[in-house]
């Protein structure tokens, strides 16, 4: 069987949880897992996997080949690949995993553009994150980098704020809108 390779490379962040995007249909009677060429989880038929190195105590194998990995670690980034037999085939999959530090907290500027009230949110993470703005007391979400209020309509005693999120990972800031105006 020819090996699978991932198009990308997979990211997560430091303490998340990763789990490997593998979907295998068939039953497996065996599984192995290696990073950088070294054995890191196996499974053999029902018996329970077996976790070596840093793996241990922090991952679980399940039957399907999905490999899950809590609290991710820098050291954790490499090249995985899973082996596995059907009874009939030999299958392989190949992913390169990197390990992200989390954003930092995100940044505001503000701006009057006519009559609006122009908010900005940047983050200086490498990759593109999504964001979030939310008015306090209000229970509308705005999905945008930049958020517009009409000035006639600020309340002076509100907050607005940024959430950044990139995969499990959620950092904000807040500004008060009275030092807007």
């Amino acid at each position: 069987v020819a090996p699978i390779y991932s198009e990308d490379v997979l990211f997560g962040i430091v303490e998340e949880t990763f789990t490997f995007p593998v979907e295998i249909k068939q039953r497996i009677e065996e599984i192995t897992w290696k990073k950088n060429k070294d054995i890191v989880a196996e499974r053999e038929g029902d018996k329970p996997p077996i976790y070596f190195s840093s793996l241990e105590g922090r991952s679980v194998l399940k039957e399907n080949g999905n490999l899950t990995i809590f609290n991710l670690e820098k050291s954790d980034a490499g090249t995985y690949e899973l082996h596995y037999w059907d009874s009939v085939n030999d299958g392989y999959l190949k992913f390169i995993l990197d390990v992200l530090d989390p954003p930092s907290e995100p940044e505001i500027s503000y701006s009057i553009r006519g009559d609006n009230l122009v908010l900005n949110c940047t983050s200086d993470f490498q990759k593109p994150v999504n964001y979030t703005w939310k008015l306090s007391d209000d229970l509308r979400s705005h999905w945008s980098q930049e958020f517009s209020i009409p000035i006639k309509n600020i309340d002076a005693t509100k907050k607005a704020t940024c959430f950044i999120t990139f995969s499990q990972t959620e950092k904000s800031s807040e500004i008060s809108l009275i030092q807007c105006i």
